[in-house]
């Protein structure tokens, strides 16, 4: 029996409005053009599915930044990222390998480029943000104008991260890896609504769609600024975001109608490999 206010179009409609809102993108594209200007150094982080690599590649081709990063140990995403570089590439020897590590392979394999420095320490999107800004200070590399380059599920949240920790004169451009959008099968979608769900235009290496759209549910609570986000009012970890009522209502509609979950933290991935600006970590 269909609940009530579950249609084709508000499932898709909700899981939609929380990919644009996460998904941030400042520019139409990754070149000095759009951005006014060559950025001092521009940062592919490892949670990125695959086609980050492909999107990091023409960034580098175009000119976009005097300086490049990856930045990416082991985390949640890393098992994910292995499968699918052996898929497609046939590396049956990245079992220990970090995000960081196999982004610069896939970059030099397939597009024949280097970039200038690897961040292979962090676990999580906390300290994603912490090590690359200490990596950066130590390499005495300008950073005062930062290109962001994350999957689209974490790109608001990593904003959110560099300004908390960044200089406040630190100016961030954010381009989201990918922004996947979906349809609904309206047939199938009378006898299950999860099975009805489709990728409208999947990208390389897109994450399995019930794990896409867990992890974009799962950064409203994060994003939000209460007691039990990861903002200024509840575990400081990142700078305040605000959360439309609309990406709110999205949420519930697909928690109350549908059998999608919002993704929880693994606590495996939570702990930091090195002090942090201000006590606390986010997990993952």
């Amino acid at each position: 029996m269909r609940s009530p206010g579950r249609t084709p179009d508000t499932v898709a409609g909700s899981i939609n409005t929380l990919v644009r809102f996460c998904a941030r993108r400042d520019v139409p594209e990754l070149t000095p053009a759009a951005l006014g200007g060559v950025a001092d150094v521009a940062i592919l982080f490892g949670g990125s599915i695959l086609a980050g690599g492909d999107v990091f590649a023409a960034a580098m081709r175009a000119g976009v930044a005097a300086r490049y990063l990856i930045v990416g140990g082991q985390g949640h995403s890393t098992d994910a990222l292995r499968g699918i570089l052996r898929e497609r590439m046939g590396w049956d020897d990245v079992a220990s390998v970090t995000e960081a590590a196999l982004f610069d392979r896939y970059l030099r394999q397939r597009y024949g480029l280097a970039v200038d420095l690897l961040e292979q320490r962090s676990t999580n999107c906390g300290n994603n943000v912490t090590e690359a800004l200490a990596l950066l200070r130590a390499e005495g590399i300008a950073h005062d104008r930062i290109v962001l380059v994350q999957d689209a599920t974490m790109q608001l949240r990593m904003d959110a991260g560099f300004r908390r920790h960044a200089a406040p004169s630190t100016q961030l451009v954010n381009y989201a890896a990918h922004q996947t959008l979906v349809d609904i099968d309206a047939f199938r979608f009378a006898a299950e609504p999860r099975d009805a769900v489709a990728y409208r235009d999947p990208p390389v290496g897109m994450w399995p769609l019930d794990r896409y759209i867990s992890m974009l549910m799962g950064e409203v609570p994060r994003l939000t600024d209460d007691e039990n986000g990861y903002g200024p009012a509840g575990r400081d970890f990142i700078a305040h975001v605000d959360v439309p009522p609309a990406v709110h209502d999205a949420l519930n509609h697909l928690t109350r109608t549908t059998g999608f979950a919002i993704r929880t933290a693994d606590p495996k991935w939570s702990g930091p490999p090195a002090p942090p600006r201000r006590p606390g970590w986010p997990s993952v």
